[in-house]
């Protein structure tokens, strides 16, 4: 009788191996959060299409289209359509502005009084991952803001648009620095402002970036304002605009590859590395 509660007295005392969670359970982990917030998404798809394309609609409508029509329209460089010009820079504000906003204002929320963020961090994966899903979904959304303006901005303008890719691998490389910065800086920034703040945050940061984000004017043409062409450089959309303007229209002046790609990818990765530090620590605090 002795033997055998000591038997049992032992193999209470040893310690309990839990079974090792493999590469697969968290790729099923981290597909499930994406197909969740993927079903929320298109609940209310007509919703979020028209809160996207409101703005750039309106912008190209009135300086593409009827300022044309009554005679007093803008010209790009050397006399050309200032819609073509127009064109990247609307694409790249709004899939960058929809990244940001469509991971800050619900991060924010999710931060609140109801820590509703709890309920996610609960899937077996580390925390980074869990901030990098939204990432990843934020840089979705992105994608498809930029899908439907494109035809949008293409088809309005009532002065003719020179479009043309001469490189569909730029394009790409190009589409995929935007989409994932804009969800990098929509975790840092949700990770950071509070909920009653990020209506405002919103607001303030929107009109400086996209003013100053070479979204209606080539870089090179600040070269009249050189403090102004050097101080734009801190804008991450001036990267976006530049490098859209360089594989739509590379008929106009624009950065060369190495320096918008090179740009953006050492942005993105300062963000990435930013928001997900925040985002742990603000998780487990």
């Amino acid at each position: 009788m002795s033997d055998v509660i000591t038997r049992r007295a032992a193999e209470t005392a040893a310690p309990v191996t839990l079974p090792r969670i493999g590469l697969a359970s968290y790729l099923g982990s981290f597909r499930g959060l994406l197909i969740r917030d993927v079903r929320v998404l298109t609940r209310d798809f007509v919703g979020f299409v028209m809160q996207t394309i409101m703005q750039p609609l309106l912008f190209v409508f009135v300086f593409a289209y009827v300022f044309p029509k009554i005679n007093q329209a803008f010209s790009g460089p050397d006399g050309g359509s200032f819609a073509t010009v127009m064109i990247p820079g609307v694409v790249a504000t709004c899939a960058f502005f929809t990244g940001v906003s469509s991971v800050a204002m619900p991060l924010s929320v999710d931060f609140g009084a109801t820590r509703e963020i709890e309920d996610r961090v609960t899937a077996p994966l580390p925390v980074w991952a869990v901030g990098f899903e939204k990432v990843l979904f934020g840089a979705v959304q992105s994608l498809i803001a930029a899908l439907v303006v494109y035809p949008l901005v293409y088809f309005v303008p009532a002065t003719p648009v020179s479009v043309h890719v001469d490189n569909w691998a730029l394009l790409a490389a190009v589409t995929l620095v935007i989409c994932l910065t804009s969800g990098a800086l929509g975790l840092l920034l949700g990770s950071i402002v509070r909920p009653g703040q990020i209506g405002m945050m919103y607001g303030v940061l929107v009109v400086p970036l996209s003013f100053l984000g070479c979204v209606y004017y080539p870089w090179q043409s600040l070269q009249a304002v050189p403090w102004l062409q050097v101080g734009v450089l801190v804008n991450p959309l001036v990267y976006a605009s530049e490098g859209l303007r360089h594989a739509l229209t590379p008929q106009l002046p624009h950065m060369p590859a190495w320096a918008h790609l090179g740009a953006g990818v050492a942005v993105l990765a300062a963000l990435l590395f930013g928001g997900l530090r925040l985002f742990e620590r603000r998780v487990l605090s």
